[in-house]
């Protein structure tokens, strides 16, 4: 989180797009039943709702 806090706008940005990139590869892992660990997904969502927590807390200031 003291990562997330730390970037700019833009960074938070490619960061987000990074993150549900790696999401929809995660996704289409499960369903061809390639991908063992099943936690990864639930850590992606986080990190993506962090990051856009961020971005919308810096917009309404």
């Amino acid at each position: 989180m003291k990562e997330i806090l730390n970037k700019t706008e833009k960074e938070l940005k490619t960061l987000v797009t990074e993150k549900r990139l790696a999401l929809r590869n995660f996704r289409f892992a499960v369903s061809g039943s390639k991908n063992r660990n099943v936690k990864e997904g639930q850590a992606l969502r986080k990190d993506i709702a962090r990051a856009l927590t961020v971005l919308n807390a810096a917009k309404n200031k």
